[in-house]
C-alpha cells in the first residue's frame, strides 16, 4: 500500500511562529503530525470509509494550512528554535551553621520544579524527570517527560509541569499528557495556573494567558525582559521581570499597577494580601496586591534565587546564590541564615514546619524549620541527613503521543466515564457521553490522542469553576 506525505512549515522572522505540519495518507488512514520545528510533535490518526475520502480529507487539511501561510519544506533544514535555560551559579555558603536537613533526594540534574501538597512532594529537574515522594522521603513514582522541567504548578489537586519543549503536562492522571502547547514564539520561563487558565511569563518579558482548551486569551509585553515571576489570583495576574512587578486585570482589561523593585525579579511568591519578589539585588520585597506599594524588604547577602512564606506571611524564607537559606519575621527582621548543605535553592515551599527546597545540585531537600530545630542548628547540632534512594522497580510513567499508545478495553468498567472526540466549529473537542454530566461542557484531554469519533474511558471527571471537566485516573480507549 503506497504512502504519500506532505510536509509544511511556518517560520516567521523576528520571533514569530516556528512550527511544522505533516499529513500522511496510506490507504484509508490519514495521519497528521504537528508541533514545533525540531521536535517530534503530536500525532493524530483518522480512518475513512474509502481511500478517495481519505485523500480528500488530507487535501482539505493541507489547503487550510497553506491558506494560513504554511509552505512546503524539507524536514531538518530549519533548526529548532533555541530554548533559554536559566543560567545560575552557586557558591559555597558563608553561614557558620548548616540547616537541619531531615532527608535529601538527589535527582541527578539541577531542579527548578517543586510542589508540596497534603499527600506528596513533587520535584522536577532539567533532565525531564519528575519524582513524587512521601513527606517522610519515600520515593513513590517517576514521570519521564520529553524535555527539561522549568516549573511545577498546581490548580486544586491537578499538577502541571512546564517543560522546555513548550508543552505543559498534566501529571494528575496515571498517564501524563500535554494539556497545553505554548506558541513557538513564547520562550517559557515560569507558569501559574488558576481554574484552568494558564499564565505564562517568558524570556522577552511577555505575559501570555491561555484557557483550558489551549486557546490564547490575551497577552502583554512588559517594560522589562527575563520574566521569571508570574502569580495569579481572582483579582489580578502579577508579572515580575527585569523592571519590577506589574499587575494586570485577570481578563486582560488593563494594567492595575506597576512597582519598580530593587533589582530584576528572579522569583515570585504570593499570599492572600501580598506578593513577594526575590531579586538580583539581594532582597525579597513584599508588595501590596491592592496598590503595589512596598510593604517590607528582606535583605540577604547575595542574589535571591527563591522565596516562600509560612501561612499568612508570618515568616518569610529566601534562598540565595551562595547556598544559604534565610528566615525573616514579617516586618523584615532576619532571624537566621544557614547553609543548605546541597547547593543553592532554586525553588522552595513551606509546609507544616518544614521547608522543602530544590537545588542547583538536583536535590530535593526537607529541612526541619521548627524553632527548636533551627535553634539547635545555630549551636551546631543538626540531625544526620538521610539520603533517600530510589527503588529499582520504581513505576515510571511517560506521555502517550498517539492513540495506539493507549491501552484499549472492550467495555467500560463500573464507575468509568465515557468521553467522545467530536468536531465542533472546525475544532476537535471532547464531550462526555456518560449520563450525569453536563453534555455541553468540554473535557481537558490529551491532544496527541484525539481522533474524531474515538471514545475513551477515564476513571473520573471533575468539574472546574470555569465550566469544563478535568480527567482523573487512567485513560483507556474503548473499542
Amino acid at each position: 500500500m503506497s504512502r504519500t506525505t506532505t510536509y509544511l512549515e511556518l517560520s516567521q522572522d523576528g520571533g514569530g511562529a516556528h512550527k511544522f505540519y505533516e499529513v500522511a495518507v496510506e490507504g484509508t488512514v490519514v495521519s497528521v503530525r504537528y508541533g514545533r520545528i525540531g521536535a517530534g510533535g503530536q500525532l493524530q490518526t483518522s480512518t475513512f470509509p474509502t481511500a478517495e475520502k481519505a485523500q480528500a480529507a488530507a487535501a482539505r487539511k493541507i489547503g487550510e494550512k497553506v491558506r494560513k501561510g504554511y509552505a512546503p519544506a524539507v524536514q531538518g533544514q530549519r533548526a529548532a528554535r533555541p530554548v533559554t535555560r536559566r543560567q545560575v551559579t552557586s557558591a559555597p555558603s558563608t553561614a557558620r551553621s548548616t540547616a537541619p536537613v531531615l532527608w535529601r533526594f538527589r535527582t541527578g540534574s539541577a531542579a527548578f520544579g517543586i510542589h508540596i501538597d497534603e499527600d506528596r512532594c513533587w520535584v522536577g529537574n532539567q533532565a525531564g524527570d519528575v519524582y513524587t515522594l512521601s513527606h517522610g522521603g519515600e520515593v513513590l513514582a517517576r514521570y519521564s517527560l520529553p524535555d527539561g522541567v522549568k516549573c511545577l504548578v498546581a490548580d486544586d489537586f491537578w499538577i502541571y509541569a512546564g517543560c522546555d519543549d513548550g508543552k505543559v503536562y498534566d501529571l494528575s492522571s496515571k498517564l501524563p499528557f500535554a494539556a497545553y502547547d505554548i506558541a513557538a514564539d513564547v520562550d517559557i520561563f515560569w507558569l501559574d495556573i488558576r481554574e484552568g487558565v494558564l499564565n505564562v511569563s517568558d524570556a522577552d518579558g511577555g505575559l501570555t494567558v491561555i484557557d483550558h482548551e489551549d486557546e490564547h486569551q490575551w497577552g502583554r509585553r512588559s517594560s522589562g525582559n527575563q520574566a521569571w515571576m508570574v502569580r495569579a489570583d481572582e483579582g489580578a495576574v502579577y508579572h515580575g521581570h527585569s523592571k519590577g512587578v506589574t499587575a494586570y486585570a485577570p481578563d486582560g482589561g488593563g494594567q492595575l499597577w506597576h512597582t519598580a523593585t530593587t533589582g530584576a525579579v528572579l522569583f515570585g511568591w504570593q499570599e492572600a494580601e501580598s506578593v513577594y519578589a526575590g531579586t538580583v539585588r539581594h532582597v525579597v520585597q513584599r508588595l501590596s496586591k491592592t496598590t503595589g506599594a512596598v510593604q517590607a524588604t528582606y535583605r540577604c547577602d547575595t542574589a535571591v534565587y527563591s522565596c516562600a512564606t509560612s501561612p499568612d506571611g508570618r515568616h518569610v524564607f529566601a534562598g540565595d546564590s551562595s547556598s544559604s537559606v534565610y528566615c525573616f519575621t514579617a516586618d523584615g527582621t532576619r532571624l537566621w541564615k544557614l547553609g543548605t548543605g546541597g547547593g543553592s535553592a532554586l525553588s522552595m515551599q513551606y509546609r507544616d514546619e518544614k521547608l522543602y527546597m530544590v537545588t542547583t545540585d538536583g536535590s530535593l531537600v526537607c529541612v526541619d524549620a521548627s524553632e527548636a530545630a533551627v535553634a539547635a542548628a545555630q549551636q551546631g547540632t543538626v540531625p544526620v541527613a538521610r539520603d533517600v534512594k530510589s527503588a529499582a522497580a520504581l513505576p515510571t510513567y511517560r506521555p502517550a503521543v498517539s492513540p495506539t499508545a493507549v491501552a484499549t478495553i472492550s467495555a467500560p468498567p463500573v464507575g468509568g466515564v465515557v468521553v467522545e472526540c467530536v468536531q465542533v466549529g472546525g475544532r476537535m473537542r471532547v464531550h462526555v457521553v456518560s449520563d450525569g454530566f453536563e453534555p455541553s461542557w468540554h473535557v481537558q484531554f490529551p491532544r496527541g490522542i484525539r481522533e474524531v469519533g474515538a471514545r475513551y474511558v477515564v476513571d473520573a471527571l471533575h468539574p472546574a469553576e470555569a465550566g469544563f471537566y478535568r480527567v482523573r485516573g487512567e485513560i483507556r480507549r474503548l473499542v
